[in-house]
Order: structure tokens, then sequence, then C-alpha cells
């Protein structure tokens, strides 16, 4: 996991550094509001990187300023590009609150809110936002009404958070962690969703609605008391893996699946709609968990090779597929194959577990099977791709055997 989360923190300030190029290059096309907004964030940035560099970190790695990066990197020159270049000072204004370090700045909101990515968000009608701190303790409030809220990170570590209840009319709204770890839902952040949709539906984010959290935390626990039950090693790793869940809006008609998804801009955060129970939520957990550990790993190692045009029909979807979609969703399957496995080897599972994982097993295995044998024909895997395919063929064949004695 260390290495994992060394690749996605490289790419992330590949990221931030071409971000810099970019405004360097078209200085001259930035309006001198935006050119000096950015001067200031960026001075903020770099002194609070200096005061605690680990906490510059957990906001530049956070997932949602990866699909931050992502679109202004890809925005036309223009008001577009200053629109989402404004981030940046909800990017420094979330360093500073978890650095803990003094403060005393105003900033201009032209969108009239500040997003501070895996904390929350602060509507300033006014346009304006002032910070002042010291020792630890931040007020971020609206420039021209001065209602707002204090932050404070507390002294054994975690998530920054409202010092005291805060009331609808100061504008504050802010992340919840979900129970047993540091996860949070998402709900909040203007860059959780790209703004094409997700899916061939296009699903929009999930609105914010305080009582649906309730719900999604009760899916939570029960997704934990699950995966603690039938792997409680994979539990632990979707702990280290996830920083965050998104939700979607749900379906239109509301039927079938929860539709889940991990962005490669993105890592770390699963987006998806209400699963209809914690098992349910439990399987695009691990789903989505395996998706952002291959996609850092093709950020150290890239397992296929550029260019490729073939198409392949796999079991878990209707579309023919290019091959490193099937890579991937051989890994993420792969993985739901060895769960089920593993709750057949369960001797302590409820009976209805281990029948359901019965009845699992072999789809999940003849699919992932068939996926292996196309990638293992494939002319588009690098070394390492061939490579890291026949290790996933080995630990197939293994859970072959396995299902079989417990049969």
């Amino acid at each position: 996991m260390a290495a994992l989360r060394a690749a996605v923190h490289a790419h992330r300030m590949l990221l931030v550094k071409s971000l810099l190029v970019r405004v360097d290059r078209h200085s001259n096309t930035l309006t001198s509001a935006a050119r000096r907004r950015f001067e200031q964030d960026w001075e903020t940035l770099e002194r609070t990187e200096r005061a605690d560099p680990v906490a510059v970190r957990e906001v530049l790695d956070y997932p949602m300023t990866g699909a931050w990066l992502t679109e202004a990197l890809a925005a036309p020159v223009g008001l577009e590009f200053e629109r989402h270049l404004a981030h940046l000072s909800g990017v420094s204004a979330a360093a500073v609150v978890r650095a803990r370090c003094d403060i005393d700045r105003s900033l201009t909101l032209s969108a009239g809110v500040l997003a501070l990515p895996g904390i929350g968000v602060l509507s300033c009608p006014s346009g304006r936002a002032r910070l002042t701190g010291r020792h630890g303790r931040i007020r971020i409030a609206d420039g021209t009404r001065g209602v707002g809220v204090v932050l404070s990170r507390p002294r054994a570590g975690g998530p920054p958070v409202a010092e005291r209840p805060v009331s609808e009319d100061a504008g504050w709204s802010e992340l919840r962690t979900f129970p047993g770890g540091t996860v949070v839902l998402d709900d909040l952040d203007p860059y959780r969703v790209p703004s094409s949709g997700i899916g061939p539906s296009a699903l929009p984010a999930a609105r914010h609605l305080p009582s649906a959290r309730d719900l999604w935390h009760e899916r939570w626990s029960a997704a934990r008391t699950f995966m603690r039950a039938a792997d409680p090693a994979r539990a632990a790793e979707i702990g280290a893996v996830l920083r965050a869940v998104v939700p979607l809006a749900p379906p239109r008609p509301a039927d079938g699946a929860a539709v889940s998804a991990t962005l490669r801009a993105a890592p770390c955060a699963m987006l998806t709609q209400l699963p209809a129970g914690g098992r349910e939520l439990a399987q695009s957990l691990v789903h989505e968990t395996h998706h952002t550990k291959l996609a850092a790993l093709n950020e150290l190692l890239p397992l296929c090779r550029p260019g490729g045009t073939t198409l392949h029909h796999v079991g878990w979807r209707p579309d023919p597929r290019p091959v490193p979609a099937v890579l991937q969703g051989a890994y993420a399957h792969l993985a739901l194959t060895d769960l089920s496995s593993r709750m057949l080897r369960g001797r302590v599972l409820p009976s209805a577990l281990r029948r359901w994982a019965a009845e699992q097993f072999p789809d999940y295995r003849e699919q992932v099977g068939n996926a292996l044998s196309i990638l293992c024909e494939s002319d588009e895997l690098t070394r390492a791709g061939r490579e890291f395919v026949h290790r996933m063929v080995r630990h197939h064949e293994t859970l072959g055997t396995t299902a079989q004695s417990c049969a």
C-alpha cells in the first residue's frame, strides 16, 4: 500500500506541476484578478508545505483534488480555465486547516462557495471569505455576513472538524467519516462526479441530503460487519485503500444492481449508487478497491501497450471491451472470486452466507477464466502485464482447487 500510495502521489505532483506550467505559459491570457488569486493561493500552499508537508500531501492526494486537476488541465484557456483555477483557493485553505497554520487572508469566490477537499463546503453569498486563525483553530466565514465555522484538527489525528454544532444559517456543511475508520462520505465536493456523469445513463452526483447520510452509514456498518466476518484481511485493505465514497443519483427507473465506478483521475474514491444492503455494498467495495490498486500499479509499471484496438466480450458486461478494460475487470472479479472462495471455507459464517457464496463462485470463476484466456492470447500486454496475468492465472487455478475441496 505504501508503494501504491507513492505512485498516486507522484502522479498527483506531476499534475500540480503541469498546472503551474500551464498558468505560466498562459499568464498573459488570465485576468489580473485570476492571476493575483492564483499567486496568493500558490504562496499559501508553499508556505503551508514548509510548515507541514504531510498535511499538504493529504489534501493534494485526496481523490477529488485529482479530478479537479484533470478538469483544469483539460479546460480551454479563458474563462473556463479561470473558473477551475479558482478552486485552488479551497485546496490551499484545506491545507492550512489540516496543518494548523496561522492564517489571515481574504478570498474572492466567484461561485459563492468555498470547497475544502476532504473537509467540507462553506456557502459565501457575498462572494468573499475570510480565513483567520492561530494555534490550530481556523475560522472561515462569509466576508460580509461574518457567519461561518471554526475548524480544528484533533491532536490525535483525524480530519478537521467543527468545534461545535453549526447552524444551517452559518452556511457550513462538513463531510462525515464512516464508522470504524477514516473513509468519508463525500456528497459535497464540486468535482466528485464528472460533468458528463457516470456510465451509459450519465448518472450525476446524488444531491446533498443530510437525511440520506444516516442510510449510507447504516449500509457501511452492515458492509463492514459482513467483510470482517467473510474476509478480515480484505476488510482492512478496503480501509487502507479508500479515502472517500461518493453517492451517485438513484437509477431511473429505480431497478437493477447499483452502479459503481472508479475514476482514473480520482483513485481511492468509489462512486456508487446506494446499494440494496450491506452485502451488496461490500461487493462494490472489493470490486472498486481493486480498480484503484490496478490503476495505481499501472502508474508505476504500465501493463498494456498503448494504441490497442481489439475489443472482446466478457461475462460481466454486455458491450465489447478493449484489453485494458478486460484486465481491469478480470482483476476485480478475481478478487470477488477469491472472496466467495474464502467464504466457502469460513466455517464460522452463517449457512445463508455460505449458500450465497456457493451460488456466486462458479459464475465468477468461469467469467474470470474466460477473460484470462483472452489476456493470455493478447499481444497488447507489456512484459510486466504478461507476468501479472500469469500470476492471476496461477491464483485463479488455486481457487478452483479450493472450491472443489470445499464442495
